[in-house]
């Protein structure tokens, strides 16, 4: 059987979608290294910046690691800008949809809204509101949105700074894209894991 017998979908029988879902098994295992390949086509995304959005999202990405943090934040600054290039206007929202099958809630939430966290920057020099973030305050994740800006994105176009390649990050990447989608033990719906670990950042950088 090389494909489905049915040209509509109510004409299908078991067999055909038994035949579906072991492929769509086989090419979600795959995201990970597409969403790679992805990552890399950020290099020929907007310009204008001393550093391109590949560059960014690398350095931002290094930065969490250097700071300790675990895998599912470095994978989330990572790619908390891969809808750049097709989401120009909800970046933020795509790249969380992206994640959250395989990332705690905290860091779906702090990537779906860094784009209004980020505002806090530039939005008052093009007469915007640079204070869009407080319409979240009070919620459970808002200090972590408020550190994930601060620490790893807004700081992170810096072309002097030593930034690990997409290699380094491979494995990471890998990681959580294998893991079993929407895992109520992978989800942690309600929980906090701080941004930085001062004793694994030790480790890390050797400082």
């Amino acid at each position: 059987m090389a494909t489905v017998k049915f040209t509509a979908m109510k004409d299908g029988d078991r067999e055909d979608y038994e035949f579906l879902t072991a492929h769509e098994i086989d090419y979600a295992a795959r995201t990970g290294d597409r969403l790679l390949d992805a990552l890399v086509q950020l290099d020929e995304g907007l310009s204008g910046y001393k550093i391109t959005r590949l560059g960014h999202s690398l350095q931002a990405a290094t930065r969490a690691w250097k700071d300790g943090a675990d895998t599912d934040w470095i994978v989330s600054a990572l790619l908390h800008d891969i809808g750049d290039i097709y989401a120009p206007y909800n970046h933020d929202e795509y790249a969380a949809t992206i994640l959250k099958p395989f990332v705690r809630e905290q860091c779906t939430w702090v990537v779906e809204k860094h784009g209004d966290f980020q505002r806090l920057y530039y939005a008052h020099h093009l007469g915007g509101n640079r204070h869009a973030r407080d319409r979240f305050a009070g919620h459970l994740y808002f200090d972590d949105c408020d550190q994930f800006c601060e620490r790893w994105d807004q700081s992170s176009f810096d072309p002097d700074y030593e930034t690990l390649p997409v290699g380094f990050f491979r494995p990471f990447v890998l990681e959580v894209f294998a893991r079993k989608a929407y895992d109520p033990a992978v989800i942690r719906a309600g929980e906090r894991v701080a941004l930085t670990n001062p004793d694994i950042a030790k480790t890390r950088t050797g400082a």
